[in-house]
């Protein structure tokens, strides 16, 4: 039967979907648009909105398994257009997946969830949601993997959640254009002392993760009603690895710092004035960015490993050369 990919012309998407073709997958995708690198692969498209009911029942008809990836990512914008697109249609897509009669359900969440602002060291999946978020993208996307994970039914459809962390690699439209524009525009700064660790995942990964967790839901039913975190399995030093990243795009490590509790206080100034000034784009520090930049946020992918067998097949080193030598043939002007 057919396997659905939401979001299946982005980033982790687009990987999920190449690595389902190779599997030998029919493979749909529902987007908001449609993508020419997957005509190339022969994958069905259908364009649609989360938010639609009707496009999303369509395309979940006929569907075995739904890989839900798309979302709206950020930390600053409306927080209405974050619930409608990240908690809504995530309903809209259990609704419509269980009205199709599919089998299993991997949702795409976040670290973030479980983020109120302290530093996370080595943590596991029995961390709690936090009282308070920081910013929309979280809390809607908490709320999604709530419903995810209460839709769970052994005898129905199986369902699990997937919380990779800074997803990077060759072809990054994200992370890694944001820091060499930033740099380049000299607007990048450290944030703290600069020795706080963090986790990441190699877009790969990330993707073989979400395959095997779906094989796993199909066969043993144990990652049912779950969320589990993915990562490289090997904390870096934040700042050490923006300088890589950095050195790789032919530009200097930064130089110069700014205090965590300046950066917060900053960034709490600054979301003041671009609400009550109702300023577009969003504002260059925020509260939940300077956290995320100066504090340590690394956890335990135990879990996975014991439940679906996922281990990062390729390690950091050799994401870096990889992504050294996409940089090469593409530049980021």
């Amino acid at each position: 039967m057919t396997v659905l990919v939401t979001g299946g012309g982005g980033f982790l998407g687009g990987a999920l979907v190449r690595q389902l073709v190779v599997e030998g997958q029919s493979v749909r995708t529902f987007s908001r648009r449609r993508y020419a690198h997957l005509d190339a692969l022969g994958v069905e498209q259908i364009e649609g909105d989360v938010r639609d009911e009707a496009a999303v029942a369509s395309a979940c008809r006929g569907v075995e398994t739904v890989f839900h990836t798309a979302a709206i990512a950020g930390i600053w914008g409306p927080y209405r257009r974050y619930y409608e697109i990240n908690a809504q249609g995530t309903f809209h897509m259990l609704a419509a997946a269980r009205q199709a009669g599919c089998r299993c359900f991997v949702y795409t969440s976040s670290p973030s969830v479980t983020f109120g602002g302290q530093s996370q060291q080595g943590i596991d999946e029995s961390a709690p949601y936090p009282t308070r978020w920081l910013c929309a993208y979280p809390k809607t996307k908490a709320l999604a993997e709530r419903a995810v994970l209460a839709a769970d039914h052994p005898a129905g459809m199986r369902t699990c959640a997937l919380r990779p962390h800074l997803i990077w690699g060759p072809g990054d439209p994200h992370l890694i254009p944001r820091l060499v524009a930033r740099a380049r525009q000299g607007r990048l700064r450290r944030i703290g002392r600069g020795d706080n660790r963090i986790d990441m995942v190699y877009v790969e990964n990330a993707a073989e993760a979400h395959r095997l967790a779906a094989v796993a839901l199909r066969e043993s039913g144990k990652p049912g009603g779950k969320a589990y975190f993915i990562t490289q399995g090997e904390p870096v030093g934040c700042w050490d690895w923006i300088n890589e990243i950095l050195a790789l795009a032919g530009l200097p490590p930064v130089s110069r710092s700014v205090p965590l509790r300046l950066a917060y206080a900053v960034g709490a100034v600054m979301e003041g004035i671009w609400k009550m000034a109702r300023l577009q784009g969003e504002p260059p520090m925020t509260r939940f960015l300077a956290l995320q930049l100066g504090t340590d946020h690394y956890f335990s992918i135990e879990a996975a490993k014991r439940d679906f067998g996922y281990v990062p097949t390729i390690s950091t080193d050799e994401g870096m050369r990889r992504l050294g030598r996409w940089l090469e043939k593409n530049p980021l002007c």
